[in-house]
């Protein structure tokens, strides 16, 4: 499988970009009085603390880059469309979460604030992602299958098509017609628009012996 770095090389471009645009307002805001610096660094940290897709919140309010990994058997990049085409037993590895499929199609965001705008994800869609237990127990595995995976980053929904299924542990959710549409939204709630059917398993409980 060939491991294709040029994209990463474009996430760490648009990466730097982002960084370097931070250090322009701040050295903007230097020179406003401090209490408006505050109270706008305030709001943007309350913002990015609601985005939970795919990953703990600490990955994602973190101020380290962070790299998402493709491999894929071929790939093709349109910079005048500023896409990517992977074909081929494709793979991606992210803190967030780790997706597989036959073929992936990426879209970056144009502009001061580029970045991952919308990705497409076809054929034998599989997507794992291990959420942290609040309490500090082991995480909790969600696995989704489908045929036709689509991430929009404005929303942070992911929508799963092509008798879609996703099972959380020993429970499973599954689609009964193959139009059925399954939405994950960035805090982690499915929506499901179609008929479905959906499992959940209990293990029986332990009969106690009797006394004599």
């Amino acid at each position: 499988m060939k491991r294709v770095g040029t994209l990463i090389l474009l996430m760490a471009c648009v990466t730097m970009a982002q960084l370097h645009g931070q250090t322009a307002a701040s050295a903007t805001d230097s020179r406003t009085p401090p209490k408006k610096p505050e109270k706008a660094a305030t709001e943007k940290e309350d913002k990015s603390s609601t985005n939970k897709l795919f990953g703990g919140s600490n990955a994602l309010q973190s101020n380290e880059p962070t790299t998402t990994e493709i491999y894929a058997d071929e790939a093709f990049f349109d910079s005048s469309k500023s896409m990517g085409i992977f074909s081929g037993r494709v793979k991606v590895t992210d803190p967030r979460f780790n997706l597989q499929s036959d073929k992936l199609t990426v879209f970056i965001s144009k502009g001061e604030n580029q970045g991952l705008e919308r990705a497409i994800a076809e054929g034998n869609v599989g997507l794992v992602r291990d959420r942290p237990d609040p309490n500090g127990g082991p995480p909790t595995r969600a696995v989704g299958r489908a045929d036709k995976a689509t991430y929009t980053a404005a929303t942070g929904d992911v929508e799963l098509r092509g008798t879609p299924r996703v099972q959380e542990g020993p429970n499973m959710h599954v689609a009964t017609r193959a139009d059925t549409v399954m939405i994950i939204n960035q805090n982690s709630q499915l929506t499901t628009h179609g008929p479905s059917r959906t499992e959940i398993r209990q293990q029986p409980k332990e009969e106690t012996k009797a006394k004599p």
